[in-house]
Formats: C-alpha cells, sequence, structure tokens
C-alpha cells in the first residue's frame, strides 16, 4: 500500500516523481499568485532593468572619487612596505627566503623596489641552473 500526497497526487514512491506537464505547471503558478507568461527571461541581449543601473550607479565606491586600489606589495619601494620581515619563494623550487627590512634597507636602499630586491635574493642561491639563459632562476612569488 502506497501513500498519496494530498497536495499534489503523487505516491511516496522514489520512482513515481515525473516533470509536471505544462499545463500543470501554469496552474501551480497561477495558484502561487504570479502567471509564468506574463514576465519573459531576460536574455544577455536585453537592456538591463533601471533598478540594476540605479542600484549601481548609487553605490559610494562607484563615485569618480572612489579611493583606487592599494598598490601591490611587490611594487612597493623597501621604505613603503609595512612588513618588517619579508619573506618570497619560488614557485619552481618551492625556496623561501627572507629578509628583515632593515637588512634590505641597509644592503639595497630605501628606492629599491621589493620585487627587484625579491628575484635578485633568489637568483643569487638559485640551484635551478640549465646553462640556457631563459630556462635559468627562480620564479618568484612574493608574499
Amino acid at each position: 500500500m502506497f501513500l498519496i500526497c494530498s497536495i499534489c497526487g503523487m505516491t511516496d514512491r522514489p520512482a513515481s516523481w515525473r516533470m509536471p506537464t505544462p499545463k500543470q505547471m501554469e496552474k501551480l503558478a497561477a495558484a502561487a499568485g504570479r502567471n509564468c507568461r506574463d514576465a519573459p527571461n531576460p536574455g544577455p541581449g536585453d537592456p538591463m532593468p533601471a533598478e540594476y543601473w540605479n542600484a549601481l550607479l548609487g553605490d559610494p565606491r562607484a563615485g569618480s572619487g572612489s579611493v583606487p586600489p592599494a598598490p601591490s606589495l611587490r611594487a612597493l619601494r623597501l621604505s613603503e612596505i609595512p612588513k618588517h620581515i619579508l619573506r618570497v619563494s619560488c614557485s619552481r623550487c618551492a625556496r623561501i627566503v627572507e629578509i628583515q627590512k632593515a637588512d634590505a634597507l641597509r644592503l639595497y636602499g630605501r628606492a629599491a623596489i621589493w620585487k627587484q630586491v625579491g628575484q635578485r635574493l633568489l637568483d643569487d642561491t638559485c640551484q635551478q641552473r640549465t646553462g640556457s639563459h631563459e630556462d635559468d632562476g627562480c620564479w618568484p612569488s612574493f608574499e
């Protein structure tokens, strides 16, 4: 004996589920208070609704006076980096080189770019030497 659902008329057997017919879907949509045929689904070529643009342009970050994104750590000069320990790792050989900011300032100067300093630190102790200029050297990953 199988139980029959009083709402949808389906049985409780797992294999008894089936997709409703289009007529049944329209009936369910009408019962829920909305008609499926009134609001067409927008496509990629359709214009965006005005509410979308109002919300987008009303966002305080959308103004011309918004704060520009912070520069990447590797693009900063050594004197601009807030960290005390600077770390660069190699994506190729998995080595990690750390240097204190004070030592980096003393060795390379305040105006040195961290990307160039990190590359130099990795290249000075690189283990991946093949003899080909294009293949030699480490692949820095700045942390």
